[in-house]
């Protein structure tokens, strides 16, 4: 059984957090990061490309020229894709890109991204997260205490209005909640930063 530090918001240590094997101590299975990761890069696409064929280019109906005698290449059409202002050949048109991938692999995917920080030493585990004003410079002040420097994933079990306003403003942190918490931000960021309640929250949801 993994365990780590735990911390409060002045960034000294006050005793150590057991993590459970089942979340935070798997098997980095890479294949199952990757499908995950894949769609949800393809989900956020917005499919909204678009460009004219042939068909849909305005002009082009009367043949630009007769077919034999002029001494020129024959053509039916200055629309034709290898004529300027022509159409594009298997133009893109809006689609859906999005699509699923199967709970288990997704299960265990997050458990791999969740057991990556721990083996790499990037998680940091705090006792409490409760700011009394929502100004920046109140977490900009726990993030310099626990020598916080790079980009950070702040999570939370809950919704908390106060330590959402005061984080916004900070480049290169985001703050997540267990029900918004995904693969793609866990390995996106290189710090975890999580309170034990969420901690405990992740377990009870994944293990």
């Amino acid at each position: 059984m993994p365990n780590v530090a735990l911390y409060n918001m002045e960034g000294t240590p006050v005793g150590e957090i057991y993590l459970n094997d089942g979340v935070f101590g798997v098997e980095v299975n890479e294949a199952a990061i990757y499908q995950v990761v894949k769609m949800q890069l393809a989900n956020k696409r917005q499919g909204t490309q678009s460009a004219l064929t042939r068909g849909e280019v305005r002009g082009g109906g009367r043949k630009p020229w007769r077919q034999k005698g002029t001494g020129r290449a024959r053509h039916g059409s200055i629309r034709s894709p290898i004529w300027i202002k022509g159409g594009v050949v298997f133009a893109p048109k809006p689609r859906d890109y999005s699509y699923t991938v199967p709970k288990k692999i997704r299960r265990l995917a997050m458990k791999s991204a969740l057991s990556s920080k721990v083996a790499n030493n990037e998680i940091i585990v705090l006792d409490a997260l409760k700011l009394s004003q929502p100004k920046t410079k109140e977490m900009a002040r726990v993030l310099k205490n626990l020598k916080v420097n790079r980009k950070a994933l702040v999570v939370l079990p809950e919704k908390d209005e106060v330590v959402q306003r005061a984080i916004r403003n900070i480049p290169g942190v985001k703050l997540a909640y267990i029900n918004t918490l995904n693969v793609l931000d866990i390995l996106n960021y290189d710090t975890f930063i999580a309170t034990q309640d969420a901690v405990r929250r992740i377990e009870e949801v994944y293990a």
